[in-house]
């Protein structure tokens, strides 16, 4: 299966807010419009046979976390790595971007998402009470950038000009 990874247009609206809606059941078609008008260079979907297969919508939280605010894959093309690929795309924009950390928020029963999130290196950090308007907590999660393993990271740092490979080697000295 050939997935594409790309940033997000607007011509992609309808089928992100299609996805958003078979996967969470709180959601606000307004958010994505001010995320993408706000990190329009944080807000990625997968494409397949040029159809939006699944997106993820990120945001500098300060100067050293980038905050995960939503990932869904539609349901059919759940299980086969997309979620991972989305996260691996969206980790290389905040790490050219210069930060150090990931975090996230996740509903404390979704233990599909929250077993990827573990697999990709987030650890629990502190549980929100009744986070959501249903009373459901909610789990933070957190990682390490510079202890993730990109995927293709040699070929992503050659195209980021304003990072040479030596200086993405030197992100490990961060705690």
């Amino acid at each position: 299966m050939n997935i594409r990874i790309r940033n997000f247009k607007t011509d992609d609206f309808e089928d992100v807010l299609c996805i958003e809606s078979e996967s969470f059941a709180e959601h606000n078609p307004f958010a994505y419009m001010h995320f993408y008008e706000m990190h329009g260079d944080m807000f990625l979907v997968a494409e397949y046979l040029d159809f939006v297969v699944g997106f993820i919508v990120g945001y500098r939280l300060n100067e050293s976390e980038g905050r995960v605010f939503s990932l869904a894959v539609s349901e059919e093309f759940q299980g086969r790595g997309i979620g991972r690929m989305l996260l691996d795309a969206l980790f290389k924009v905040f790490y050219s971007n210069l930060l150090k950390y990931a975090t996230l928020e996740v509903r404390a029963s979704n233990i599909k998402a929250r077993s990827l999130y573990h697999k990709m290196g987030f650890i629990p950090c502190w549980i929100e009470k009744e986070y959501y308007s249903d009373g459901e907590d909610g789990i933070i999660m957190k990682m390490k950038l510079s202890s993730y393993k990109f995927q293709n990271l040699d070929l992503f740092a050659k195209k980021i000009e304003s990072i040479s490979i030596r200086d993405t080697e030197s992100f490990n000295e961060y705690d």
